[in-house]
C-alpha cells in the first residue's frame, strides 16, 4: 500500500509540474536536470528555481503551490474516463519521443499504452482529400499496418481520418496524437472512430484532460507524430499545410519522409510533389517504405510480427476477385470506367454501358462496393479505390 502511495505521490508531482501555467517543455526538461524530480522542483526556493533558468513569475508560480489543485483535479478526470499519465521517466515513454529537441514531460494516454514500444510510421495530409488521396491512404494504412508498423496520425478530417480506418479495418494498430485533451472527441464526427481506436489502439495527447482543441494546438503537437515514428508519409496537402509542417518537423528530427506523388493540377499535390523534388522518398506500394527503415527496424518487424509479409508485397496487394460469368463480364467494364481520381455519376456509367441493363449496372456496383473494390460518394457518384499499377508495384524484397 506503501509503495502503492508512493507511486501516486509521484505521478501528482509530475501532474502538477505539467498544470504550471507558463512552464514550457525545454525550461521543464532544465529544471528536471538541474533539481532531478518535480518533487525537487517544488521543493527549491525562488531563488534556486530562477538560477536554474526560470524567470521570476514562473518560479512565484511554482513555488506558490497553487499547480496540486489542478493536478488533483486533472486525477480524477483520468480515472473517469480511464486515461493514464506517461511522465518523461517512465520506462513507457515512447524512446524515439524522448529524443527530440522538445519533448512532452507528460503524455496523456488512453487506450493500449504497450503499443507505444512498437515501430511507428506517421501518415497525414489535408482535411479535404480527394477520392484518391482517401483510396492511397486506406491501402497503405492497412498494408503497413499488416507489416507491423503502428499507423501514427492526429485524427483530423479527411487523410488523418482514412489513415485510422485504413490500419483499423486490416487488424492492424494506430495511434492517434491529439491538439486538445484526451477526454476531447475532436472532430466530433470521429467520435465512433475515437471509441474504436481506444479499444484496438492509442489516444495520446500532452494537453490536459479537459483542453479545447484550440488552432495553435496543433502545430504544437505535430512534433509529437513526427517524433514518435520512424517516418513520416505525406499524401495530400497544399505547401504551406500542417503536414509539410510535420514534414519539416520529421527532416529536424532525423527521421524518414516519404511522400505519394499527385496531380500536378491539384493545390493538395504541390505538399507532396514540392518534398519529393527535394528529396522526400516517392511512395508508390510498401516496399518503397520498407526499404528505407534501418536496418535494425527491419529487424525489428521481422521478429515481432510476421516475416512472410516482406516475402512478396504483390501477393498481398491483388486485385479484388471478380464474379464468375456475365456478372464478372458487367463489372470488370464498370472498373475500367471509373478512376480512382475522379468521380463517375451513375448516370453516366449507365450511358456508356448501353449494352448492359441498369439493373445488372446496379447490381454489379452494389457487389463491387460490397467487395471494396469501389466507394460510392455523395450524389451517386462512384470512384474506384485502387489503381490497377499500385496494386502491383510491389515486388519481392532481397
Amino acid at each position: 500500500m506503501q509503495a502503492a502511495q508512493m507511486q501516486a505521490d509521484e505521478q501528482l508531482n509530475w501532474l502538477a509540474l505539467r498544470m504550471v501555467p507558463g512552464l514550457g517543455a525545454r525550461t521543464a526538461a532544465k529544471l528536471l536536470e538541474r533539481f532531478r524530480s518535480p518533487f525537487g522542483i517544488f521543493r527549491a526556493s525562488r531563488s534556486e528555481l530562477e538560477a536554474a533558468g526560470a524567470s521570476g513569475s514562473l518560479a512565484q508560480t511554482i513555488t506558490s503551490g497553487c499547480a496540486f489543485e489542478d493536478a488533483a483535479t486533472q486525477w480524477q478526470k483520468m480515472g473517469a474516463c480511464g486515461a493514464v499519465a506517461i511522465p518523461l521517466v517512465e520506462p513507457r515513454y515512447p524512446a524515439r519521443l524522448r529524443e527530440i529537441f522538445d519533448p512532452p514531460i507528460v503524455l496523456f494516454a488512453r487506450g493500449r499504452v504497450e503499443l507505444l514500444e512498437d515501430l511507428m510510421l506517421a501518415i497525414v495530409g489535408t482535411r479535404r482529400p480527394s477520392p484518391y488521396g482517401i483510396a492511397v491512404t486506406e491501402r497503405l494504412a492497412a498494408d503497413l499496418g499488416r507489416a507491423g508498423l503502428v499507423i501514427v496520425s492526429g485524427m483530423a478530417r479527411g487523410i488523418d481520418t482514412a489513415a485510422h480506418r485504413g490500419a483499423l479495418t486490416a487488424g492492424a494498430a494506430t495511434v492517434a496524437v491529439l491538439g486538445c485533451g484526451a477526454d476531447v472527441v475532436y472532430p466530433t464526427e470521429n467520435r465512433k472512430l475515437s471509441e474504436d481506436i481506444i479499444e484496438k489502439g492509442l489516444l495520446i495527447s500532452e494537453f490536459p484532460m479537459g483542453a479545447p482543441a484550440y488552432p495553435q494546438n496543433f502545430p504544437i503537437r505535430n512534433r509529437i507524430i513526427s517524433g514518435l515514428s520512424a517516418g513520416v508519409m505525406v499524401v495530400e496537402g497544399a505547401q504551406y499545410s500542417g503536414s509539410a509542417i510535420t514534414a519539416r518537423l520529421a527532416l529536424d528530427q532525423g527521421r524518414e519522409v516519404f511522400a505519394i506523388p499527385g496531380n500536378i493540377t491539384s493545390r493538395t499535390s504541390w505538399g507532396p510533389n514540392l518534398l519529393i523534388k527535394q528529396g522526400a522518398k516517392l511512395v508508390q506500394g510498401l516496399d518503397d517504405v520498407l526499404e528505407e527503415l534501418s536496418p535494425e527496424d527491419r529487424r525489428w518487424l521481422a521478429a515481432r510480427r510476421q516475416p512472410e509479409l516482406f516475402e512478396e508485397a504483390g501477393e498481398r496487394t491483388a486485385r479484388p476477385g471478380l464474379p464468375e460469368g456475365p456478372a464478372g463480364v458487367v463489372s470488370a467494364r464498370i472498373l475500367d470506367r471509373l478512376r480512382v481520381d475522379s468521380a463517375l455519376h451513375i448516370d453516366q456509367l449507365l450511358l456508356s454501358l448501353e449494352e448492359f441493363s441498369s439493373s445488372e449496372i446496379i447490381a454489379a456496383l452494389f457487389e463491387l462496393e460490397m467487395s471494396g473494390a469501389i466507394r460510392q460518394l455523395a450524389g451517386k457518384n462512384f470512384v474506384k479505390v485502387w489503381e490497377e499499377p499500385l496494386l502491383t508495384a510491389g515486388r519481392g524484397r532481397t
